[in-house]
């Protein structure tokens, strides 16, 4: 190769031209019911929605150019409508030069791997890409994986990560080189060729364009009609035996599937599990892990009135706890290892332990919630007399009303419902 084709491949790898692909097109069935009207890429988590950790964490590390791989009306509508073209995002995390980010056209793909075909198709991209699940959060350092990728001189790079529970992942097996010697997907744990699980990020080469046009890819659509990495692209490429390579993650991914591994991410967050964002604005001193959000003259009203019943003892805040803007916080409550998003209000004496409450909740008087997740807009009426008691890692999703004495034990309740009595181990989805 002549050096100016060497500069030429250097030049391609910079942060600046790398493109990174979100594929967004999937309903996000475990996350029930959460996700059943809300897009999982901007499921709230931590008071911003849960792909914002991505775009943040690569932006920061000079990449420009994002593209959402989106199907669907709810992943399309939610994604555009707080995304639009990257310019808000940009400004409120003070990216310059902002990044841009583009959609994928109104074609519905087959899967993840062929939203990726159908963008660099459309938008005729000849650089690398960087292909990013939009449910995940990961901690990598694109340079370090880039220098990788281009040593192997990999037409595929997966990025790895040693698991203790391969359940519902895939499972890769590499030589001492890193080299992917077998790939399977969802493995039963007595099958799997190893604990190294696929992250769901992927640098592909732009010679990628050229495999997804061969004939053997062209008849995997045609059989199954569907093109995943995991189940089809990845063994396909594979089997060709062109070079894919394993990268493996030493550093922190989550894989916010589930309910329970929603609420481990947002525990391991809260605690400093992301190198890119361990300040979530407002922390409250430098050797305590509580945020109370609330930096302009509108919202600083609350934040002021948090700390001094915080300082005074009426309130009790402990562990790593995150308070958004313009919250309400009344006498005798206690919060532990909780996040309290915007305009939220939490009644006396009301108990919050290791909990997601999202934004625009009224938590009333003596609730207990414990190990659970509270959606947007919610109301739980309780009193003294009638607390309502959530726990078990109980979901209730977006603009649900519960009566007073309600009693959830590991229970789902969709959105819009109106609650009343005990439900154990139940899925709620019309008025009780």
């Amino acid at each position: 190769m002549s050096n100016h084709c060497e500069s030429s491949v250097r030049d391609n790898y910079t942060p600046d031209k790398l493109h990174v692909i979100i594929p967004v097109g999937g309903k996000a069935t475990r996350l029930w019911p959460l996700t059943s009207e809300t897009s999982k890429a901007c499921l709230r988590l931590l008071n911003r929605p849960l792909v914002e950790f991505s775009l943040l964490s690569l932006a920061n590390q000079g990449i420009r150019n994002f593209i959402f791989g989106v199907k669907g009306y709810t992943n399309y509508r939610d994604l555009y409508d707080y995304f639009e073209s990257g310019t808000g995002f940009s400004a409120r995390y003070g990216i310059d030069p902002p990044i841009h980010i583009k959609y994928q056209p109104n074609v519905a793909d087959l899967g993840s791997a062929d939203s990726a075909r159908i963008n660099m198709d459309y938008y005729e991209i000849t650089n690398p890409v960087f292909a990013v699940q939009g449910d995940n959060i990961f901690d990598i350092n694109i340079k370090n994986l880039i220098e990788f990728h281009k040593e192997k001189e990999a037409v595929l790079t997966i990025v790895l990560r040693e698991v203790d529970n391969v359940e519902g992942l895939g499972i890769a097996n590499i030589d001492k080189s890193g080299r992917i010697q077998e790939f399977v997907e969802k493995p039963q744990p007595k099958d799997a060729p190893s604990n190294l699980a696929n992250t769901g990020l992927y640098v592909l080469s732009p010679e990628i364009q050229q495999i997804f046009k061969e004939k053997g890819v062209q008849q995997l659509i045609r059989e199954k009609n569907r093109l995943d990495f995991g189940y089809d692209f990845i063994p396909y490429v594979i089997s060709t035996g062109r070079p894919v390579y394993g990268y493996t993650l030493k550093s922190n991914w989550y894989d916010v599937g589930t309910p329970r591994s929603y609420l481990e991410a947002m525990k391991s967050l809260l605690q400093g599990g992301l190198s890119t964002l361990k300040d979530f604005g407002g922390r409250l001193s430098e050797d305590s892990m509580i945020w109370v959000q609330g930096n302009r003259a509108d919202s600083e009203k609350c934040r002021e009135e948090i700390i001094n019943q915080v300082k005074r003892g009426k309130i009790e805040i402990e562990g790593a706890v995150l308070i958004g803007q313009h919250c309400q916080i009344e006498d005798g409550a206690r919060i532990v290892n909780s996040c309290i998003d915007n305009f939220t209000r939490i009644g006396k004496n009301a108990v919050i332990t290791n909990s997601a409450v999202m934004d625009r909740v009224i938590v009333g008087d003596s609730a207990e919630i414990q190990d659970s997740i509270i959606g947007r807009h919610v109301v739980v009426n309780s009193s003294g007399n009638k607390p309502t008691w959530i726990n078990s890692v109980s979901v209730v999703a977006d603009d649900v009303i519960l009566e007073e004495g309600c009693m959830l034990r590991d229970a789902k309740v969709y959105p819009h419902q109106h609650i009343r009595g005990e439900f154990q181990n139940q899925t709620v989805n019309s008025s009780s």
